[in-house]
Protein backbone atom coordinates (compact mmCIF):
# COMPACT_ATOMS: atom_id res chain seq x y z
CA UNK A 1 0.00 0.00 0.00
CA UNK A 2 3.00 2.37 1.11
CA UNK A 3 4.22 1.56 -2.33
CA UNK A 4 1.51 2.08 -4.63
CA UNK A 5 0.83 5.67 -2.18
CA UNK A 6 4.55 6.51 -3.40
CA UNK A 7 3.76 6.09 -7.09
CA UNK A 8 0.52 7.97 -6.88
CA UNK A 9 2.63 11.02 -5.88
CA UNK A 10 5.02 10.86 -7.47
CA UNK A 11 2.56 10.52 -10.73
CA UNK A 12 1.04 13.48 -9.14
CA UNK A 13 4.01 15.84 -8.79
CA UNK A 14 4.71 14.91 -12.75
CA UNK A 15 2.15 15.85 -13.76
CA UNK A 16 1.71 19.14 -11.73
CA UNK A 17 5.32 20.32 -12.82
CA UNK A 18 4.11 19.48 -16.59
CA UNK A 19 0.97 21.88 -15.72
CA UNK A 20 2.97 24.93 -14.43
CA UNK A 21 5.22 24.57 -17.02
CA UNK A 22 3.23 24.15 -19.61
CA UNK A 23 1.51 27.28 -18.70
CA UNK A 24 3.14 30.75 -20.17
CA UNK A 25 4.63 33.39 -17.88
CA UNK A 26 4.09 36.66 -18.55
CA UNK A 27 6.54 38.31 -16.49
CA UNK A 28 6.12 42.94 -15.67
CA UNK A 29 6.37 44.62 -19.01
CA UNK A 30 7.94 47.63 -18.82
CA UNK A 31 6.96 50.33 -21.57
CA UNK A 32 8.96 53.37 -23.14
CA UNK A 33 6.55 55.66 -24.60
CA UNK A 34 7.86 58.24 -26.88
CA UNK A 35 5.59 61.61 -27.45
CA UNK A 36 6.25 64.50 -29.09
CA UNK A 37 5.02 67.09 -26.99
CA UNK A 38 6.18 69.14 -23.94
CA UNK A 39 5.80 67.66 -20.39
CA UNK A 40 2.47 69.72 -19.35
CA UNK A 41 0.88 70.01 -22.88
CA UNK A 42 -2.78 68.24 -22.37
CA UNK A 43 -1.72 65.15 -24.95
CA UNK A 44 1.35 64.49 -23.24
CA UNK A 45 -0.80 64.26 -19.96
CA UNK A 46 -3.51 62.52 -21.47
CA UNK A 47 -0.53 59.50 -23.01
CA UNK A 48 0.61 59.52 -19.11
CA UNK A 49 -3.22 58.49 -17.81
CA UNK A 50 -3.46 56.02 -21.07
CA UNK A 51 -0.24 54.52 -18.86
CA UNK A 52 -1.75 54.23 -16.02
CA UNK A 53 -5.13 53.15 -17.15
CA UNK A 54 -3.24 50.05 -18.67
CA UNK A 55 -1.06 49.19 -15.33
CA UNK A 56 -4.43 49.40 -13.51
CA UNK A 57 -6.24 46.92 -16.41
CA UNK A 58 -3.56 45.04 -16.14
CA UNK A 59 -3.33 44.58 -12.55
CA UNK A 60 0.79 45.91 -12.97
CA UNK A 61 1.89 43.34 -15.20
CA UNK A 62 2.35 46.31 -17.85
CA UNK A 63 3.17 49.58 -16.73
CA UNK A 64 4.23 52.77 -19.01
CA UNK A 65 6.73 55.70 -18.49
CA UNK A 66 6.41 58.34 -20.82
CA UNK A 67 9.29 60.85 -22.05
CA UNK A 68 8.16 63.63 -23.64
CA UNK A 69 9.57 65.81 -26.17
CA UNK A 70 11.17 63.78 -28.52
CA UNK A 71 14.08 62.93 -25.93
CA UNK A 72 13.75 59.37 -26.65
CA UNK A 73 13.86 59.51 -30.40
CA UNK A 74 13.99 62.42 -32.63
CA UNK A 75 10.17 62.41 -34.42
CA UNK A 76 11.44 61.28 -37.49
CA UNK A 77 12.77 58.29 -36.24
CA UNK A 78 9.56 56.88 -33.97
CA UNK A 79 8.35 54.66 -36.41
CA UNK A 80 11.80 53.06 -37.09
CA UNK A 81 12.70 52.76 -33.84
CA UNK A 82 9.83 51.82 -32.67
CA UNK A 83 10.02 48.63 -35.09
CA UNK A 84 13.37 48.26 -33.84
CA UNK A 85 12.45 48.74 -30.49
CA UNK A 86 14.30 51.33 -29.37
CA UNK A 87 10.73 52.65 -28.66
CA UNK A 88 8.15 49.96 -26.75
CA UNK A 89 5.32 52.92 -27.51
CA UNK A 90 5.58 55.37 -30.11
CA UNK A 91 3.06 58.53 -31.21
CA UNK A 92 3.99 61.21 -33.78
CA UNK A 93 2.70 62.43 -37.27
CA UNK A 94 1.90 59.46 -40.22
CA UNK A 95 4.09 62.05 -42.53
CA UNK A 96 6.91 61.45 -40.60
CA UNK A 97 7.26 58.23 -42.60
CA UNK A 98 7.19 59.72 -45.94
CA UNK A 99 6.87 57.13 -48.20
CA UNK A 100 6.24 54.33 -45.61
CA UNK A 101 2.50 54.53 -45.21
CA UNK A 102 1.69 54.96 -48.89
CA UNK A 103 -2.38 53.45 -48.40
CA UNK A 104 -2.72 55.83 -44.96
CA UNK A 105 -1.83 58.79 -46.80
CA UNK A 106 -5.71 59.35 -47.72
CA UNK A 107 -6.39 60.75 -44.32
CA UNK A 108 -3.86 63.35 -44.96
CA UNK A 109 -5.33 64.65 -47.88
CA UNK A 110 -7.94 68.35 -48.35
CA UNK A 111 -11.27 65.93 -48.22
CA UNK A 112 -12.96 68.83 -46.31
CA UNK A 113 -12.91 67.81 -42.74
CA UNK A 114 -14.54 69.68 -40.25
CA UNK A 115 -13.56 68.40 -36.50
CA UNK A 116 -10.64 66.20 -34.57
CA UNK A 117 -13.27 64.33 -33.79
CA UNK A 118 -14.68 63.63 -37.08
CA UNK A 119 -11.14 63.52 -38.47
CA UNK A 120 -10.08 60.77 -35.58
CA UNK A 121 -13.32 58.60 -36.49
CA UNK A 122 -12.95 58.28 -39.66
CA UNK A 123 -8.73 57.20 -39.11
CA UNK A 124 -9.48 54.55 -36.67
CA UNK A 125 -12.56 53.38 -39.22
CA UNK A 126 -10.20 53.40 -42.00
CA UNK A 127 -7.59 51.51 -40.45
CA UNK A 128 -10.39 48.54 -39.99
CA UNK A 129 -11.95 48.54 -42.55
CA UNK A 130 -8.56 48.29 -44.57
CA UNK A 131 -6.05 47.05 -42.28
CA UNK A 132 -3.34 48.43 -44.34
CA UNK A 133 0.00 45.66 -44.59
CA UNK A 134 1.91 49.20 -43.97
CA UNK A 135 1.52 49.00 -40.56
CA UNK A 136 1.97 45.34 -40.16
CA UNK A 137 5.78 45.71 -38.51
CA UNK A 138 3.94 47.35 -35.54
CA UNK A 139 0.87 46.87 -33.40
CA UNK A 140 -1.63 50.06 -33.90
CA UNK A 141 -2.83 50.97 -30.49
CA UNK A 142 -5.25 53.86 -32.69
CA UNK A 143 -5.07 56.72 -34.71
CA UNK A 144 -5.72 60.49 -34.17
CA UNK A 145 -5.29 64.03 -35.65
CA UNK A 146 -6.34 67.55 -35.91
CA UNK A 147 -8.80 69.07 -37.73
CA UNK A 148 -9.66 70.92 -39.64
CA UNK A 149 -6.73 72.85 -41.64
CA UNK A 150 -7.13 75.98 -43.17
CA UNK A 151 -4.57 79.16 -44.00
CA UNK A 152 -3.45 82.21 -41.63
CA UNK A 153 -2.53 84.62 -43.28
CA UNK A 154 -0.27 87.62 -41.46
CA UNK A 155 -2.42 90.63 -43.34
CA UNK A 156 -6.37 90.50 -43.09
CA UNK A 157 -7.58 88.86 -46.05
CA UNK A 158 -11.26 87.81 -47.12
CA UNK A 159 -11.36 85.26 -50.29
CA UNK A 160 -9.03 82.88 -52.19
CA UNK A 161 -7.95 85.56 -54.38
CA UNK A 162 -5.92 87.45 -52.07
CA UNK A 163 -3.80 84.07 -51.31
CA UNK A 164 -2.15 84.61 -54.66
CA UNK A 165 1.70 85.08 -54.83
CA UNK A 166 1.52 84.59 -50.87
CA UNK A 167 4.09 82.46 -49.55
CA UNK A 168 2.61 80.36 -47.53
CA UNK A 169 4.55 78.01 -44.71
CA UNK A 170 2.89 74.17 -45.81
CA UNK A 171 4.79 70.72 -44.76
CA UNK A 172 5.37 68.99 -47.70
CA UNK A 173 2.90 66.52 -47.79
CA UNK A 174 -0.02 69.44 -47.99
CA UNK A 175 1.78 72.05 -50.00
CA UNK A 176 0.13 71.21 -53.33
CA UNK A 177 -3.17 73.03 -51.30
CA UNK A 178 -1.05 76.10 -50.81
CA UNK A 179 0.03 75.52 -54.37
CA UNK A 180 -3.45 75.19 -56.18
CA UNK A 181 -4.39 77.73 -54.30
CA UNK A 182 -2.36 80.69 -56.06
CA UNK A 183 0.69 80.96 -53.54
CA UNK A 184 3.50 79.72 -53.21
CA UNK A 185 4.34 76.78 -50.10
CA UNK A 186 7.55 77.37 -48.16
CA UNK A 187 8.39 74.60 -45.83
CA UNK A 188 10.24 74.75 -42.31
CA UNK A 189 9.96 73.58 -39.25
CA UNK A 190 7.15 74.13 -37.10
CA UNK A 191 9.05 75.47 -34.67
CA UNK A 192 10.54 77.96 -36.59
CA UNK A 193 6.90 79.41 -38.46
CA UNK A 194 6.30 82.04 -35.21
CA UNK A 195 9.60 83.93 -36.12
CA UNK A 196 9.37 83.27 -39.56
CA UNK A 197 5.72 85.07 -39.69
CA UNK A 198 7.00 88.00 -37.50
CA UNK A 199 9.95 88.56 -39.72
CA UNK A 200 8.01 88.38 -42.69
CA UNK A 201 9.90 85.60 -43.91
CA UNK A 202 6.46 83.71 -44.83
CA UNK A 203 3.36 85.36 -45.20
CA UNK A 204 0.50 83.16 -43.97
CA UNK A 205 0.94 79.57 -42.99
CA UNK A 206 -1.34 76.26 -43.59
CA UNK A 207 -2.11 74.56 -39.93
CA UNK A 208 -4.52 72.97 -38.00
CA UNK A 209 -6.48 75.66 -35.61
CA UNK A 210 -4.71 74.16 -32.19
CA UNK A 211 -1.30 75.50 -33.82
CA UNK A 212 -2.84 79.28 -32.90
CA UNK A 213 -2.52 78.88 -29.10
CA UNK A 214 -0.41 75.97 -29.68
CA UNK A 215 2.18 77.80 -30.83
CA UNK A 216 1.15 80.99 -30.31
CA UNK A 217 0.56 81.76 -34.33
CA UNK A 218 -2.19 83.83 -32.90
CA UNK A 219 -0.19 86.58 -32.28
CA UNK A 220 1.70 86.98 -35.69
CA UNK A 221 -1.54 86.39 -37.74
CA UNK A 222 -4.46 88.04 -38.88
CA UNK A 223 -7.00 86.60 -40.34
CA UNK A 224 -8.15 82.60 -40.29
CA UNK A 225 -9.76 81.97 -43.92
CA UNK A 226 -12.66 79.27 -43.15
CA UNK A 227 -12.55 77.41 -46.60
CA UNK A 228 -13.59 73.61 -45.81
CA UNK A 229 -12.75 72.19 -49.21
CA UNK A 230 -9.45 72.83 -48.43
CA UNK A 231 -9.74 71.65 -45.03
CA UNK A 232 -6.82 68.44 -44.22
CA UNK A 233 -5.89 66.03 -41.48
CA UNK A 234 -2.67 66.33 -39.16
CA UNK A 235 -2.87 62.54 -39.13
CA UNK A 236 -1.16 60.73 -35.84
CA UNK A 237 -0.39 56.99 -34.33
CA UNK A 238 0.05 55.49 -31.49
CA UNK A 239 1.95 51.95 -32.32
CA UNK A 240 3.87 49.09 -30.29
CA UNK A 241 6.23 47.48 -30.98
CA UNK A 242 5.24 44.06 -32.10
CA UNK A 243 7.72 41.60 -30.11
CA UNK A 244 6.51 43.46 -26.77
CA UNK A 245 2.39 43.21 -27.81
CA UNK A 246 3.24 39.48 -28.79
CA UNK A 247 4.80 39.22 -25.16
CA UNK A 248 1.58 40.60 -23.42
CA UNK A 249 -0.77 37.55 -22.55
CA UNK A 250 -3.81 37.31 -24.59
CA UNK A 251 -6.18 38.68 -21.64
CA UNK A 252 -4.07 41.86 -20.96
CA UNK A 253 -4.30 42.65 -24.76
CA UNK A 254 -7.35 42.26 -24.97
CA UNK A 255 -7.65 44.45 -21.87
CA UNK A 256 -5.22 47.06 -23.53
CA UNK A 257 -7.83 47.25 -26.95
CA UNK A 258 -10.69 48.34 -25.31
CA UNK A 259 -8.62 50.91 -23.46
CA UNK A 260 -7.12 51.73 -27.07
CA UNK A 261 -11.10 51.96 -28.06
CA UNK A 262 -11.90 54.56 -25.16
CA UNK A 263 -8.56 56.71 -25.96
CA UNK A 264 -9.09 57.25 -30.04
CA UNK A 265 -12.59 58.95 -28.39
CA UNK A 266 -11.08 60.50 -26.20
CA UNK A 267 -8.22 61.88 -28.49
CA UNK A 268 -11.16 62.97 -31.25
CA UNK A 269 -12.91 65.44 -28.34
CA UNK A 270 -10.04 66.66 -26.98
CA UNK A 271 -8.98 68.14 -30.38
CA UNK A 272 -12.35 70.15 -30.35
CA UNK A 273 -11.43 71.37 -27.05
CA UNK A 274 -8.24 72.24 -28.28
CA UNK A 275 -9.14 74.14 -31.17
CA UNK A 276 -12.05 75.62 -29.14
CA UNK A 277 -9.76 76.78 -26.90
CA UNK A 278 -7.71 78.00 -29.68
CA UNK A 279 -10.09 79.96 -31.27
CA UNK A 280 -11.27 81.55 -27.92
CA UNK A 281 -7.65 82.86 -27.71
CA UNK A 282 -7.07 83.82 -31.70
CA UNK A 283 -10.29 86.30 -31.07
CA UNK A 284 -9.03 87.77 -28.07
CA UNK A 285 -5.65 88.29 -29.72
CA UNK A 286 -7.63 90.46 -32.61
CA UNK A 287 -7.72 87.41 -34.86
CA UNK A 288 -10.58 87.51 -37.81
CA UNK A 289 -12.25 84.20 -39.06
CA UNK A 290 -13.16 84.68 -42.63
CA UNK A 291 -15.83 82.33 -43.62
CA UNK A 292 -15.22 82.69 -47.74
CA UNK A 293 -18.01 82.37 -50.26
CA UNK A 294 -20.06 79.93 -51.69
CA UNK A 295 -18.31 80.54 -54.89
CA UNK A 296 -14.10 79.88 -53.06
CA UNK A 297 -15.42 76.99 -51.92
CA UNK A 298 -16.18 75.74 -55.32
CA UNK A 299 -13.19 77.15 -56.89
CA UNK A 300 -11.48 75.31 -53.84
CA UNK A 301 -12.81 72.08 -54.55
CA UNK A 302 -11.96 72.30 -58.16
CA UNK A 303 -8.49 72.89 -56.86
CA UNK A 304 -8.21 69.98 -54.95
CA UNK A 305 -9.39 67.78 -57.28
CA UNK A 306 -6.07 67.20 -58.85
CA UNK A 307 -4.29 66.48 -55.92
CA UNK A 308 -6.81 63.69 -54.72
CA UNK A 309 -6.76 62.73 -58.25
CA UNK A 310 -2.38 62.30 -57.62
CA UNK A 311 -2.90 60.17 -54.52
CA UNK A 312 -5.25 57.89 -56.19
CA UNK A 313 -2.42 57.30 -59.13
CA UNK A 314 0.13 57.32 -56.25
CA UNK A 315 -1.84 54.16 -54.40
CA UNK A 316 -2.53 52.65 -57.71
CA UNK A 317 1.46 52.84 -58.94
CA UNK A 318 2.27 50.70 -55.49
CA UNK A 319 -0.85 48.40 -55.99
CA UNK A 320 -2.87 49.33 -53.50
CA UNK A 321 -6.44 50.57 -53.10
CA UNK A 322 -6.29 54.34 -53.18
CA UNK A 323 -9.80 55.08 -55.39
CA UNK A 324 -11.14 52.57 -52.32
CA UNK A 325 -9.77 54.21 -49.79
CA UNK A 326 -10.46 57.54 -50.96
CA UNK A 327 -14.13 57.13 -51.60
CA UNK A 328 -14.56 55.27 -48.58
CA UNK A 329 -13.03 58.11 -46.58
CA UNK A 330 -15.19 60.75 -48.51
CA UNK A 331 -18.74 58.91 -48.08
CA UNK A 332 -17.59 58.42 -44.15
CA UNK A 333 -17.19 61.97 -44.05
CA UNK A 334 -20.63 63.13 -45.60
CA UNK A 335 -22.50 60.39 -43.61
CA UNK A 336 -20.44 61.66 -40.13
CA UNK A 337 -20.88 65.17 -40.40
Amino acid sequence: MKKRSGIALLVLLTVSVFLLTSIPVHAQMKLRLSVMWPPQHPWTKTFDQWGKDVEKATAGRVTVTVFAANTLSPPMQVYDNTVKGVVDVGTNLLAYSPGRLPLSEVLQQPLGYKSGLQATRLANAYFKKFKPKEFDDVQVMFLHGAAPGFIFTKNPAKSIADLKGLRIKANAENADIVKNLGASPVTMPVTETYDGLSRGVVDGCLFPLEALQGFKIAEVVKTVLECYPMSYMTSMYAIMNKAKWNAISPADQKAIEAINEEYAEKFGKGWVELDNNAVTFAKGKGVTFAKVSKEDEGFTAEKMKPILDDYVKMAKSKGLPGDEALKFSLDFLKNNP
